[in-house]
């Protein structure tokens, strides 16, 4: 598959990960047999790392509390910052990590049960780390757009109104 088609292929799954190998193979006017091997060699070279829903969870009623956390962290010597993130990413309450410019290093992404057990995650695990100078610590109060998707979008009635 040429490059222009993979990276087609990727757009495609990115918008929608659930198309079948036939559907995509249709949209891209290649082979089931070529989209098969793009998709095994994408895994394989992690290009495709994985294939996942965006759920809108507010509608599910569980809760659930999502709260963002700068950090600032002493860099180490050789390492940087990798180190640090490194420890913090396999905490099981952390759902992204991002290196940041700007007068913070670290932006984690971190969801709960409660703003309670947030709290308890950043006091007892986060900012007990070598590393940490400090977090601030944003909650996150709701959703309206996420990778790209508009949450409960306004469904305005767009039909013109006609007068006699």
């Amino acid at each position: 598959m040429s490059p222009e088609k993979t990276r087609e292929l990727l757009r495609l799954l990115e918008a929608n990960c659930r198309r079948s190998p036939e559907a995509l193979a249709v949209l891209l006017d290649v082979s089931v047999d070529e989209v098969n091997e793009a998709l095994r060699r994408l895994e394989e070279q992690g290009i495709i790392v994985k294939y996942s829903a965006l759920v809108n969870w507010d509608k599910v009623q569980e809760d659930r509390v999502t709260a963002m956390i700068d950090v600032k962290v002493t860099p180490k010597r050789d390492v940087g910052f990798d180190e640090v993130a490194q420890r913090i990413s396999q905490f099981p309450e952390v759902t992204a990590l991002y290196l940041m410019s700007g007068a913070y290093d670290l932006s984690v992404v971190v969801e709960g049960r409660s703003m309670k057990e947030i709290a308890a995650f950043v006091s007892e695990k986060l900012a007990t780390l070598d590393s940490v100078i400090s977090t601030t610590t944003h909650f996150i109060m709701k959703k309206y757009k996420h990778d790209g998707v508009i949450f409960d979008e306004r469904r305005d009635d767009r039909r013109m109104v006609v007068t006699p």
